[in-house]
């Protein structure tokens, strides 16, 4: 019987604190009853009945007062010994029996409540599977708030996607804040939802602590330079996260040379895209110096920015020392044919006026270059001449395993005679 009272005190449930009252009325109760076999056992205040049925003096009753508490003692243990079972209802409220709730769904209601906010029912379908993929349901910061709720201490998701959701500033603060104490999730996609620079802040202060996120997609969230400030001093001191997408943001300049000195520092990140900014001028050169020293990058996107002939010949330089970049895409970059023949890494060049000139010049550059761990050169919609093939024929002996790709050879296609 202790031992449900026990349980009654402790389990931190509404019903359960509601049934406490009837807990203190059974014990009142019981106190009842036990003062109601003291007084069948006594007779009026300063008397005892002798066993023979004679009331005692007081002498007499203080010569005989060790025995009779020793019979009090043996009735009160005579009657605890019932009533397990009267207890059984402590722990019910309405016939209903009280079960933990280990999915989480009873808090994410009450949150949603709370929030005023409806339910998202796809999330109670599914919020003990691995993935959670809830792209395009319209969740606003309220409802994305009462949904980190519940994540907070859910084991279960390893992919959170959360695509298109609205969820603004706020929202995104709320989910950095569950990152902070979940130590599951491993994979998530914030993309298109407009967190700005105050979500940035919150996302960088998380990446400060959290310890367990492998991949981070932030496209498409109206970042500017001011974020790139909050995240580049996140990943100097994280070293977990390994792929982190700020596509199609508003960084510039300032952004590029933000982030030249964590990329210099970093040794998490094996995958980062940078693709649809606004970098260029210094700030084209500024990063292409990070790279540089950067020694675990192993894919990068750059593609439309605007790095020009300038960070073309930073970039150039940088792929001199740095030999662990696999993928470098700088395509849709304004790199005319000067800026070209500074690069000599496996590229991705299409969509850039760099002509015959600059994909020759590559090539040659990599002749040059023993140290060179390129595999792959796609020039997709370049026609090359015969010169390059020469030169391809020539270079394929010093690096048997080089690829190159191009539109064609000037003077292959001619009009068949009829």
């Amino acid at each position: 019987m202790v031992h449900v009272k026990k349980v009654v005190k402790e389990t931190p449930l509404h019903s359960v604190l509601e049934d406490n009252d009837a807990e203190t009325q059974s014990e009142t109760l019981w106190e009842k009853r036990v003062s109601q076999t003291e007084d069948d056992m006594c007779g009026p205040k300063d008397q005892r009945l002798s066993p023979d049925g004679n009331v005692l003096d007081r002498g007499e009753k203080e010569g005989e007062a060790e025995d009779e508490e020793n019979k009090e003692e043996k009735t009160r243990g005579e009657e605890r010994v019932i009533s397990d079972e009267e207890y059984d209802t402590d722990l019910e409220l309405g016939g209903k029996e009280v079960a933990y709730d280990p999915t989480g769904q009873t808090c994410y209601m009450e949150a949603c409540e709370m929030l005023q906010v409806m339910p998202a029912s796809y999330f109670l379908r599914h919020m003990q599977n691995n993935e959670l993929s809830m792209m395009h349901h319209g969740l606003g910061p309220q409802g994305t708030k009462a949904l980190a709720v519940p994540l907070v201490t859910n084991t279960s998701i390893l992919k959170l996607n959360l695509r298109d959701n609205g969820m603004e500033g706020m929202g995104g603060a709320a989910i950095a804040k569950m990152l902070k104490e979940n130590c599951y999730i491993t994979d998530v996609d914030l993309s298109n939802n407009n967190l700005g620079d105050s979500g940035a802040t919150a996302i960088a202060s998380m990446l400060k602590e959290n310890s367990t996120l492998l991949s981070l997609n932030l496209s498409g969230n109206h970042f500017t330079d001011c974020s790139a400030e909050d995240l580049s001093s996140a990943l100097m001191t994280n070293t977990k996260l390994q792929h982190l997408d700020l596509s199609h943001n508003a960084l510039g300049g300032h952004a590029g040379q933000t982030l030249r000195d964590s990329l210099s520092e970093n040794t998490g990140l094996r995958s980062l895209s940078l693709a649809w900014n606004c970098i260029r001028g210094r700030g084209a050169v500024m990063l292409a110096n990070g790279l540089e020293g950067n020694i675990f990058l192993r894919t990068v996107d750059l593609s439309f920015n605007g790095f020009g002939k300038e960070g073309a010949i930073a970039l150039g330089q940088a792929l001199k020392e740095n030999n662990v970049l696999e993928e470098l895409d700088v395509s849709n970059n304004r790199i005319p044919p000067e800026g070209a023949i500074h690069l000599a890494m496996g590229l991705k060049m299409d969509m850039n006026p760099i002509q015959n000139a600059g994909c020759y010049g590559i090539l040659k550059s990599i002749q040059e270059n023993p140290h060179s761990a390129m595999e792959i050169l796609d020039f997709p919609d370049i026609t090359v001449n015969q010169d390059f093939e020469d030169l391809y024929t020539a270079v394929k002996e010093i690096f048997p395993a080089l690829t190159v790709k191009h539109r064609g050879r000037i003077g292959t296609f001619r009009k068949a005679k009829t």
